[in-house]
């Protein structure tokens, strides 16, 4: 089963395709801008060791986000109790 979360919450080696951009304005248009849009998947490929900030790796390059960046950023995973 698929279920819907902020990527901030999301752990290393944890899959994902980004469903949404909550964020209005300018911060909107610089996620964007980064090339995440709606329909892309993503591997969360690190997290620092205070957990802030996540990189990403999606279309071939590694990205870094701030957690207060990707608090506004929903994504679509599998949810682990299906695999069980």
């Amino acid at each position: 089963m698929v279920k819907t979360i902020a990527l901030r919450h999301m752990q290393v080696n944890q899959r994902g395709i980004i469903r949404h951009i909550t964020a209005q304005g300018e911060l909107g248009r610089r996620i964007r801008d980064m090339g995440l849009v709606p329909g892309t998947p993503f591997t969360v490929v690190g997290r620092a060791p205070l957990e802030d900030p996540v990189a990403l790796r999606l279309r071939g390059f590694t990205l870094t986000l701030r957690n207060n960046e990707a608090d506004f950023i929903r994504v679509d995973v599998e949810d682990d109790a299906d695999a069980l």
